[in-house]
């Protein structure tokens, strides 16, 4: 329930502040005066986008504060998952500064506008114009019927779940059709990958084959590079390692005989110093290696031969490795294992997907049984109420003036949606004879008024909004019809906090307290106010709108009849 509203520096407002009555509070004023100016400062409260055209001041920020009484309202746990403290008092607040920027609070903390909408929608319901223009669409029509038939509690944009707790027949449904679609979905994609991976496969599996063929090995380029060389160039290598070992060993002056002549000479000094004995024994490690270094190079020389078949085995090897690497676009082995191993993961990924798929399509099919079993029951639920909606509707329009009307549901099976198998037509006819069509066709805009207020009274007892708002909803009505509307939201306002904005007297006669929008003209522009009428001015203003600006006495006497009623 509101308890307070503030409004500063929005539109025609410069600053207003109005604490509304718990049951039935009216708004009237003359056209243009700034009603509708207040819902739309209600409407950024709940979330809506924000613009700096609308400021009163441009250099000045716009501030709309609201304070609700939820204690009753089980909000905690919606408090709970946006991580926000919870009180029985909630404050929403909206600034909009002159830059353009807008900031949302929840009882002093900053929120994004999701949240704040989230909220909102628990807690006020606007009815508008456009939602009666809404009311000829059929999935608004549905959204009326399940809120009727117990599915769940919606008003507007706000879905309240009553059935278990927190599971709605509705909700559980949309649920399994989620995830129904998206098993579809997943299925789908399975599909198109295992299409595409049968038309690539033979070309990947001959690519593979032939690199598992060619049987690589990591480090294996470098070693036959180096080979090839030594094969192509074996007998100046031969020839050298020749020249090499008979320096060493085989000439006149070779260098292993000078080296044994020195460790002898210097090992007939060693009596004479230790350090003698320290320089042959260098010398003589110096001949062992010199030695096995030659040993080493008649190894090498008896093992160098020209070899025509292996040089061709070689070229013929790094040829195959070369071919590999210019058709896969790389450079080495490393790179042409790693295409071996994705190639190898695509080949068996065509077994895998079978499997994915084989899986994805039984949790398909056992979702889709479950969304048909509950879209069965979602269904039959609506069409046990059609019947005790199409009475309680009719009783109601008949006492707002439409004696004659007629109201069918009309109702045909369609393949699962997001709201269920069910396509819900309302047909109406206002007049004795007349066949009943769509809502679009058959009602006028008072018919469309009375048939949503109606339809409101119904659901008013199956939501959990405490606050209502009616923006003229009484559009194309008059006379004793108006009575009956204002009594019907007299009675509505036992049980919600009825905001309405009418230009009947009848219905404004029936408020509990009664707020009244004027303009004021200043030295600079034109201001927006409201003030609470007390009950001489409520007389005042109720006979202002039954006979204009100059009301006679007769008139008076009637506001006067009509607020005691």
């Amino acid at each position: 329930m509101l308890i307070d509203l503030k409004i500063k520096n929005y539109a025609l407002i410069e600053k207003l502040e109005m604490r509304p009555s718990p049951v039935l509070n009216i708004i009237t004023g003359e056209t243009g005066a700034g009603k509708s100016i207040m819902l739309g400062a209600i409407g950024l409260l709940l979330g809506n986008r924000a613009d700096t055209k609308l400021l009163f001041k441009q250099d000045e920020k716009c501030v709309i504060e609201g304070v609700f009484d939820i204690s009753s309202y089980n909000l905690q746990e919606l408090f709970a998952k946006e991580d926000l403290d919870f009180d029985d008092q909630c404050i929403l607040r909206r600034e909009i500064s002159p830059s353009g920027k807008s900031r949302a609070f929840v009882n002093d903390t900053p929120v994004t506008l999701d949240v704040i909408r989230k909220i909102g929608e628990n807690l006020m319901d606007i009815h508008s114009q456009h939602d009666t223009l809404q009311l000829g669409d059929t999935s608004y029509q549905l959204n009326i019927l399940d809120i009727y038939a117990g599915n769940t509690a919606s008003m507007g944009n706000t879905t309240f779940d009553i059935y278990a707790g927190n599971l709605s027949y509705l909700r559980n449904y949309n649920e399994s059709y989620r995830q129904f679609k998206k098993l579809e979905s997943d299925y789908r994609k399975l599909t198109d990958q295992l299409a595409q991976a049968q038309k690539e496969h033979d070309y990947h599996a001959f690519l593979l084959n032939e690199l598992v063929e060619a049987g690589l090995q990591a480090k294996e380029q470098e070693e036959l590079e180096e080979e090839l060389k030594q094969l192509e160039n074996a007998e100046d290598i031969k020839l050298k390692l020749t020249q090499a070992v008979q320096s060493l060993t085989e000439s006149e002056f070779n260098i292993t005989s000078a080296l044994k002549d020195t460790v002898h000479l210097i090992g007939q000094l060693a009596q004479f110093s230790s350090k003698y004995e320290e320089l042959r024994t260098r010398t003589e490690s110096c001949m062992i290696e010199l030695n096995d270094v030659s040993a080493e190079l008649e190894d090498a020389e008896r093992s160098t031969e020209a070899d025509p078949q292996r040089t061709e085995e070689v070229q013929e090897r790094l040829n195959l490795i070369y071919t590999l690497q210019r058709k896969h676009q790389v450079l080495t082995i490393a790179e042409l294992l790693e295409i071996q191993r994705e190639l190898e993961d695509k080949v068996g990924s065509v077994l895998n997907l079978d499997n994915a798929i084989a899986s994805t399509e039984k949790a398909m099919k056992q979702a889709e049984k479950d969304v048909l079993e509950k879209a069965a029951t979602l269904s039959e639920r609506r069409r046990a109420s059609f019947e005790t909606f199409q009475q309680e509707l009719y009783v109601l329009v008949a006492d707002l003036g439409m004696p004659n009307a007629r109201i069918v549901i009309q109702h045909s099976e369609v393949a699962p949606t997001a709201t269920g198998t069910d396509d819900i037509n309302i047909l109406f006819s206002a007049n004795k004879g007349a066949q009943p069509q769509t809502l679009i066709k058959a009602a006028s805009g008072g018919e469309f008024s009375r048939l949503m207020l109606s339809i409101k009274y119904m659901l008013a007892d199956k939501t959990a909004l405490p606050t209502i708002v009616f923006d003229e909803i009484d559009t194309g009505i008059s006379g004793e019809v108006a009575v009956k509307v204002g009594k019907m939201m007299q009675q509505m306002a036992q049980k919600h906090q009825i905001i309405a904005i009418s230009h009947l007297p009848q219905i404004a006669a029936q408020g509990n307290s009664h707020y009244f929008v004027y303009k004021e003209d200043t030295a600079e522009r034109t201001i927006s106010r409201v003030r609470k009428l007390d009950e001489e001015e409520r007389v005042n203003e109720i006979a202002h709108m039954i006979a204009g600006a100059n009301p006679s006495a007769n008139a008076y006497q009637s506001a006067k009849e009509l607020l005691s009623l």
